[in-house]
């Protein structure tokens, strides 16, 4: 899988948000997004699947406290076209996470309990076009 940005010592806190503006692959399997303290504790592992791991057109969203994967989370409303452009914003609230999507949001819950969100990571078939946090 293609590794994008790595970004550390972002500070969201919540009450903020990060948007991601990219373009998917015409031959997009899947993507990631980690959100979390560093690439051993993730708060949200954000995947949407178009045809990986068995899933078509699934989002799976779990979490990852020193290297150990919790259970998945699966969402089946899927706004992402293969070629496609997408604008994906993650907001941190007191206990979860936010996920907004075209036409589409949910909320997943901070298992690790961080008070703040110091990385972010990308792999796969999405290129990021802008990333920015208010």
């Amino acid at each position: 899988m293609s590794c994008g940005p790595v970004c550390t010592n972002l500070g969201l806190k919540p009450g903020q948000r990060l948007t991601v503006k990219g373009k998917v692959s015409p031959s997009a399997k899947s993507f990631v997004m980690n959100l979390g303290k560093d690439a051993s504790n993730l708060g949200l592992h954000f995947n949407p699947r178009f045809d990986a791991h068995g899933d078509v057109n699934t989002i799976v969203c779990n979490s990852k406290k020193v290297d150990e994967w919790g259970a998945e989370h699966r969402e089946t409303v899927f706004p992402f076209q293969k070629g496609g452009t997408a604008e994906i914003a993650f907001s941190v609230n007191q206990g979860d996470l936010t996920v907004h999507l075209p036409g589409h949001q949910f909320t997943f819950p901070n298992r690790l309990g961080l008070a703040v969100f110091d990385y972010f990571d990308t792999q796969g078939d999405f290129t990021i076009q802008s990333i920015s946090w208010e």
